[in-house]
């Protein structure tokens, strides 16, 4: 018999799934279902022309092909600088992306990077299209693509990332199969390289044993900084050191003497003076959330460390036209903010004070005014322009005004007290469509990933398909999220499900004591270290009816050996490999216990994830199938750590909604019933199991 309050959602909502009408709010307007989150269009890398006059940005939507496999596409788009909104303007269209737009120097054209060439020969280059219109070119054609790209500032050179020259015998050998790979040798290294435009002749610059990436010119064309990896592999993606060549010379060489994580190296208007980011060796979570903001001379020389008691972290450095002042962005709890340093006295401002994720991109050459991209949970992304105190965002865009036929629903951001230290941890909760005070409703708890990352006040298109459905949802930020400073972020080192659980569960007992939360319809779900601390959860209370765990990893042993980010893992358990401290490592393992699990769970995984290997879920399916616990243990192919084919998307979306549906007494609303009822097959009984294969094309 359905409860009081799944009677009442169902009346608000007006009309069940399977009558294959849209379904509607109880004012009217439509239900925000997985069709209306894959329709939206995403907003990025706004810049402005070098005259100030215009913006060039990217903008992702999906294609949605009949019979053929759906995927995102990105296109350029331009607006004027000044608004309207209405005045944007579509320049790349087709069915491949376009992505990386520049400015010439003149400002007359747009370059971006698209593929060029068909099938196997299909390599990415970069194309040029005149502002006023008119059929866009390849401008490159580098044997192994372009990865990346500035123009020179008189604009007659293209500064390219580019991959190696492809090997044929190695080409041949691909085609015939014979292409035994030894794991950690012969990296495809990205170097950098000139092109000269109207000659269309390429010189490499580079030829160092590491991978580059991040090139950028000084204002007089005589000098570049750039950043190097030592591999292009994930592992060493920690590991970055900031270079300087002279163009005449050839000559590279470090951009400081000291061995430290140098990056986002950046030229001062007047090109005397190089900002960057710097954090020790061997330190990334404080490369990550507390880098430090440093000067040195372009010529070389001892580098100055501005604002150091500053205790948020720094981001790129935007500077000023004047060269005083720098503007960057940074998490400041669920916010991202912009911020100002004044380079002579160090002291840091906060500028933004929106309840939002805001990101200046650029500031105009007068210093007038500065773009960039803002978004709160009620609005997708949109390009903005600001003055420079940022107190009122004006869009530039408008790209997804179909919106406002749907009720969107409201988040607050809440605080509460760890049950562990009395630590002050807050969160987002995002009420329920038609959110009635005094009524009950489903709960979704959601830990993110990272572990160093944190839920942010954004457009989340999964956070609203979950709200129109009927369901209140709670994203702490628990210790060793982001946002915070180091020491918060550091709380967690040697303590993964210690503390951070006991700071979620408290969240809990906050919610369900302020009401609002039906406590026999508690439900739990996350995505990588979001899905561990799933794993985590499912092992160490029943008080949930249903958990879904997403690339999760139960078990951190055998995980060290399987992620391509094994250095990070075992920053969290002092540095010590995992065969130094197997106590550690299993203590802090849900799979130690695993048979406390009683929980109907439904696991989820891309098969192609190199970040949290099937290995990991294949471990806790096992468990559970085993002991007859109810299991679903749900594959994608293709897929990454980050989902990215527009098809599995959706299906995940609709699985949650499934699953939590049946065991949390909450049936969908927002989807087709043919859709509903063929994924209720999937789900396990009271003592089954059952593996999905979502091979969707």
């Amino acid at each position: 018999m359905r409860t009081l309050t799944t009677a009442l959602v169902v009346a608000v909502f007006a009309v069940a799934a399977s009558a294959q009408m849209p379904a509607r709010a109880a004012n009217g307007k439509l239900l925000f279902g997985t069709a209306a989150a894959l329709r939206l269009a995403s907003v990025s890398s706004p810049v402005l022309s070098p005259n100030g006059e215009k913006v060039a940005y990217e903008v992702r939507t999906t294609l949605e092909p009949k019979d053929k496999p759906w995927k995102p596409v990105s296109q350029i788009w331009v607006t004027p600088a000044d608004g309207p909104a209405s005045a944007t303007r579509q320049y790349t269209r087709g069915d491949q992306s376009a992505s990386q737009v520049r400015w010439s120097p003149d400002g007359t054209k747009l370059a971006f990077i698209r593929n060029s060439g068909t099938g196997e020969q299909a390599k990415p280059q970069v194309w040029f299209m005149y502002l006023n219109g008119g059929a866009a070119w390849a401008v490159t054609d580098l044997p192994g693509g372009v990865h990346g790209f500035e123009f020179s500032p008189d604009g007659k050179s293209l500064l390219l990332v580019a991959g190696p020259k492809p090997d044929p015998a190695h080409v041949l050998d691909l085609k015939e199969h014979n292409d035994a790979a030894v794991v950690d040798h012969d990296f495809p290294l990205s170097q950098l390289w000139l092109w000269h435009i109207a000659s269309g002749k390429a010189r490499q610059l580079t030829d160092g044993n590491y991978t580059v990436s991040d090139p950028h010119w000084s204002p007089n064309g005589r000098q570049i900084v750039f950043t190097t990896h030592p591999t292009p592999s994930l592992n060493d993606g920690s590991n970055p050191t900031a270079r300087v060549l002279n163009v005449a010379t050839g000559k590279v060489h470090r951009l400081v003497t000291k061995d430290e994580i140098t990056q986002n190296a950046r030229f001062s208007p007047d090109g005397n003076t190089i900002a960057f980011l710097a954090a020790p060796r061997d330190h990334e979570v404080e490369a990550q959330v507390h880098p430090g903001l440093y000067l040195v001379p372009a010529t070389g020389g001892a580098p100055r460390q501005i604002a150091a008691d500053f205790a948020l972290g720094m981001d790129t450095p935007i500077w000023a036209p004047g060269g005083k002042t720098i503007y960057f962005n940074t998490g400041d709890r669920e916010d991202m903010a912009v911020f100002s340093v004044d380079l002579a006295s160090g002291q840091v401002q906060r500028l933004s004070h929106q309840a939002a994720v805001v990101r200046v991109s650029g500031i105009s050459k007068n210093g007038h005014f500065a773009i960039g991209i803002w978004t709160d949970p009620m609005h997708p992304g949109e390009v903005f322009r600001s003055s420079l105190d940022f107190a009122t965002l004006q869009n530039l865009t408008d790209q997804n005004p179909w919106l406002a036929q749907y009720a969107l629903s409201h988040t607050t951001v809440v605080k509460w007290t760890s049950s562990v230290g009395g630590l002050e941890i807050d969160g987002i909760v995002t009420e329920p469509a038609g959110f009635r005070a005094g009524h009950k409703y489903p709960f979704l708890l959601n830990p993110h990933g990272g572990p160093t990352g944190a839920s942010m006040l954004a457009f989340s298109a999964q956070d609203q398909v979950f709200a129109a459905n009927g369901y209140l949802l709670l994203q702490p930020n628990f210790r060793g999220s982001s946002g915070r400073g180091l020491k918060f972020a550091t709380l967690n080192f040697h303590d993964w499900g210690g503390g951070d659980y006991h700071d979620d569960m408290s969240g809990v007992d906050a919610l369900l004591a302020k009401g609002g939360v039906d406590p026999n319809r508690m439900g739990e779900f996350g995505w990588s270290y979001g899905g561990y601390m799933s794993y985590w959860i499912d092992t160490q209370t029943h008080r949930f009816k249903a958990i879904s765990p997403g690339a999760g990893l139960p078990d951190l042993y055998p995980f060290y050996s399987e992620t391509d980010i094994p250095n990070y893992l075992k920053m969290f358990f002092g540095n010590k490999d995992p065969w130094d401290d197997r106590a550690e490592y299993w203590d802090h393992s849900a799979m130690k216990y695993v048979e406390n699990v009683t929980t109907p769970t439904m696991i989820m995984v891309g098969l192609q994830d190199h970040r949290v290997p099937i290995a990991q879920q294949q471990e806790f399916y096992r468990a559970l199938s085993d002991r007859h616990v109810p299991v679903e243990f749900i594959t994608y192919p293709r897929e990454h750590h980050g989902f990215v084919e527009p098809r599995h998307i959706q299906d995940r979306w609709r699985r949650y909604l499934v699953f939590f549906g049946k065991y949390l007494d909450n049936p969908p609303v927002t989807e087709p019933g043919a859709v509903i009822a063929a994924m209720q097959k999937d789900l396990p009984g009271p003592a089954a199991h059952a593996v999905t294969t979502a091979a969707i094309h």
